[in-house]
């Protein structure tokens, strides 16, 4: 019976050996099965590995071990691992050696971890700049468009019961509408627009009409209002939103994500077009640029019934939230806006539209720098009119010429008339008054200055003393005699009526072309100028094309206030640079005792050491030249906005040229979204592109 029974469990192993004899043959999937390789047969196993299947099924190829437990410190390995827990702490271990390569110095020495460098979205791009009628404008703008709508802003969440609005030190509950308005101004207390008299004013008058009867008659003076328990709650709320867990972050994160994926994109002609703003912004306070006459004006809830849908008859339309109504749904493809609404401030139309990366702001892009360009080839011809016309015997022809004149040699933007009140005091070129100038003649009588003083966009302070032509300065004694400091300095002239007559001598032809154009020549011939074609710095070359892109900013007069911390940040780099020196120093010193003695005794050893040192001190020289350049650049970045000019005023095209002639990286000069704002020119561009 024995016999038989061991016989029986033989053949019984035998038999399930043979069946499952490719097992030892063959790489198996999850499935049990064996994987099929690119040629369509089954994956063999080395002789010299077999293999196990983890914890999830997966097949881990491993050493195979010479004996099965031939020692204590095998047996323990065989059962204190799980099938795969080797193979797991190898790939952990690889992991950390691989990270462990990517530490990376700082130009200071010191090792930082590399950044994760987040992927490129993988998915196919629009390569609509390839298509053959790009560039015709026939007026229709899209043949089909859908897309979910805008966002709105979320319900108002009312204080908790334990924060308090007082008056007079007394605690006062206010109704919903008024008590929301409150905390715009509450959060607001440790701003500089909070003492400013015009922003109280304006808070004040609007917050009133929001209130019922009775807090009308209570609340009459906003300096017994105490804001101070609310301010302090929404700090509060701010700082436990910064120490959220990476969990809560990573959740938000998710929703944000998921929300661009649902309003973030729409169809538009059978593509996915990323959507620029599709979130309505918030109530709040309206704030404006530099003095603003209506800034702490009550900035009202934008609601469905203010907005009008613009998309394709035959598209799904968007639903607006339950309760509500639209105010108006287009199907008008002779524009490029989804959604539109007038916000209630300066009464001013406002727009959701496409991404800078999509093809119609790409078009629009490229059309506007190819229009600037074209003015290269008559701009001659258009300065020896205005020069002509300087002695016109007709005062608006002298007026027309003296401001193109200015547009020409300082890019002033031409400036539009506005309505008295509607908005800040700014002006520009045909708008300046007699007190935007003062005229300073010298001694000698032969230099003759025009300085100027004047708010431009965004309440930006223009001031600049330029030498002038003598019959420029002729023409402007003439144009401010018997008047006064608020009369206009071109009273026969408008922007209008300039730009008709620009457009006549070149089909296109604005103010705004000269400014682009401007910008572009200036930033090509100081490329040329700074660049050293020997010096194969990348450090070098970027700071060279920082200059020729601040000497465009400086043009535009694109000013921006100097960070608050920038002594602070200098002072640091200052220290980095001075620890470099000193560490340059020791590791001269240390090369010079190397190279004694090397000299001495000539050994192989001597010399690896000699060398080490000597490179060394070349390593730390070229990182005090990298901080050196960094504390250069950013010291003349002080207090000059270079963005501004980089994605509006300066053809991209000569950028792209100039990295690929001097093997600048692109990502060094353009971020993120500027590489997909200009993915039209990287793509076209070589090095031989001239503007």
């Amino acid at each position: 019976m024995e016999m038989n029974s061991s016989h029986n469990g033989i053949s019984s192993h035998k038999e399930k050996h043979h069946k499952h004899k490719h097992k030892k043959k063959y790489i198996l999937g999850p499935d049990g099965k064996p994987k099929i390789g690119p040629d369509g047969r089954p994956i063999k196993i080395k002789h010299e590995h077999r293999e196990s299947i983890n914890h999830t099924g997966d097949a881990v190829r491993v050493k195979k071990e010479k004996s099965t437990l031939s020692s204590p410190k095998a047996e323990k390995r065989h059962f204190d691992a799980e099938p795969g827990e080797r193979a797991k702490k190898k790939a952990k271990k690889r992991h950390a050696e691989g990270e462990k390569r990517s530490i990376k110095s700082d130009p200071e020495g010191s090792p930082i971890k590399a950044k994760k460098v987040k992927k490129e979205d993988p998915a196919e791009k629009w390569k609509w700049w390839e298509e053959a009628d790009q560039g015709k404008d026939s007026g229709v703008k899209w043949k089909f468009l859908e897309h979910k709508g805008p966002v709105f802003a979320p319900p108002y969440e009312p204080l908790p019961h334990n924060i308090h609005f007082k008056y007079d030190g007394e605690v006062m509950k206010l109704q919903l509408e008024s008590e929301e308005v409150m905390t715009f101004y509450a959060k607001m207390l440790n701003h500089d627009y909070t003492s400013k008299k015009d922003f109280n004013k304006n808070f004040f008058s609007d917050w009133r009409k929001t209130m019922n009867k009775t807090e009308k008659t209570t609340i009459t003076d906003l300096g017994k209002c105490d804001f101070s328990s609310v301010f302090n709650y929404f700090q509060m709320k701010s700082e436990e939103r910064k120490a959220r867990s990476k969990e809560e972050k990573q959740e938000e994160k998710k929703k944000n994500e998921a929300l661009i994926e649902e309003y973030g994109f729409c169809s538009w002609d059978g593509h996915r077009e990323k959507i620029g703003n599709f979130k309505l912004e918030p109530p709040g306070l309206f704030r404006g640029r530099g003095n603003h006459p209506k800034m702490g004006k009550l900035k009202k809830r934008i609601i469905p019934e203010n907005v009008t849908i613009n998309c394709s008859k035959d598209s799904k339309i968007p639903r607006p939230p339950p309760g509500h109504k639209w105010k108006e749904v287009r199907h008008d493809n002779t524009v490029t806006w989804l959604v539109s609404w007038t916000e209630n401030v300066q009464g001013q139309n406002k727009y959701i539209m496409l991404n800078p990366s999509s093809r119609v702001k790409g078009e629009k892009d490229w059309q506007k720098y190819e229009t600037a360009r074209n003015l290269k080839s008559c701009v001659d011809r258009i300065q020896e009119d205005y020069m002509r016309d300087l002695k016109s015997a007709e005062m608006m022809i002298r007026q027309r010429a003296v401001a193109l004149y200015f547009i020409d040699k300082l890019a002033l933007r031409a400036g539009n008339e506005k309505e008295d009140g509607e908005s800040a005091d700014t002006v520009g070129c045909c708008s300046l008054r007699c007190e935007h100038i003062k005229l300073h003649k010298h001694l000698d009588n032969k230099d003759y200055v025009v300085e100027f003083d004047f708010l431009g966009k965004d309440s930006i302070r223009y001031y600049n003393k330029v030498p002038v032509l003598k019959q420029v300065f002729k023409n402007l004694v003439l144009f401010t005699e018997n008047k006064e400091g608020a009369d206009d300095l071109f009273d026969r002239l408008n922007t209008g009526t300039l730009n008709k007559y620009l457009n006549s001598l070149m089909d296109g032809l604005t103010a705004k072309v000269f400014r682009t154009y401007n910008a572009s020549i200036t930033l090509q011939n100081q490329l040329l100028e700074l660049t050293e074609p020997d010096d194969d710095n990348v450090v070098s070359r970027l700071l060279s094309y920082n200059r020729a892109n601040r000497a465009v900013a400086l043009l535009c007069n694109h000013q921006r206030a100097a960070p608050k911390n920038f002594n602070e940040q200098m002072g640091r780099m200052n220290e980095k640079i001075e620890k470099k020196q000193n560490d340059i120093l020791d590791a001269k010193q240390d090369l010079k005792s190397a190279k004694s003695d090397y000299k001495h005794l000539k050994t192989e050893g001597k010399r690896k050491t000699y060398e080490a040192k000597k490179k060394k001190v070349e390593r730390l020289q070229e990182q005090l030249m990298k901080l050196e350049v960094q504390a250069t650049d950013k010291e003349e970045n002080k207090e000059i906005a270079l963005g501004t000019s980089k994605l509006n005023y300066l053809d991209p095209r000569i950028t792209v040229a100039w990295c690929k002639k001097y093997t600048v990286p692109i990502e060094k000069v353009y971020n993120k979204t500027q590489r997909d704002k200009f993915a039209w020119a990287i793509a076209m561009v070589d090095e031989t592109y001239e503007f």
